[in-house]
This record gives structure tokens, sequence and C-alpha cells, in this order.
């Protein structure tokens, strides 16, 4: 809890593609990231289309991004941490239709 007029919690910095990034306890990579006016880090599979954040409680998928190094991340759900390693992904999964990044 933070009494009104106290110094809020630390900011914690993360790094996307090369740029530096700041993040609050609490938030999440993709708040992070938003808040930070980057809206977009992955494309479509089909027709390159940038994606972001969408429905932000985990169930679109179009918010993947790669985490110190795992790929696949949900960016809504993953906790933002101090010295995260973040990058951009390009269009993944298969073409068998209903992947939630609105290309079928």
């Amino acid at each position: 809890m933070t009494l009104a007029g106290s110094p809020g919690p630390s900011a914690y910095r993360l790094t996307f593609d090369g740029t530096t990034v700041t993040a609050r306890p609490g938030q999440s990579v993709g708040a992070a990231l938003v808040a930070a006016g980057i809206v977009a880090w992955r494309t479509t599979r089909r027709g390159g289309r940038p994606r972001g954040l969408f429905c932000g409680i985990g169930v679109c998928f179009d918010c993947l991004i790669t985490v110190d190094g795992r790929p696949g991340q949900r960016a809504c759900l993953v906790p933002a941490l101090d010295g995260m390693r973040l990058s951009a992904e390009g269009g993944g999964g298969t073409d068998e239709g209903g992947g939630g990044d609105g290309d079928d």
C-alpha cells in the first residue's frame, strides 16, 4: 500500500529490441510497452499486419512477445520485472485457422 504523498515504488527498466522501457511494479509487460508508446511488437503470419495488446486478458494471443529468450509469451499476462529483455516476434503459428491473429 502506498500512502498519499509518499514516493511510489521504484521503476523497473526493461529492454525492448535495444530500447529502454520503464515499468512500474505490478504492471504487465504489455502495459509497460503501451505506456512507453510502443503499441505493436508482433506481425501476423499472413499479411505482416502489426499486433500488440488487444483483449488484455490473455485470450486473443495478439500480444505474443519474446521474453528473456522465451518466444510466444503473452505480454498482457507476463509481469514486468527489472532487467527483462524483450523482443518483437514475426508471424507464427499454423495455417489451420482459429489462431486469433485476425488473418484467418
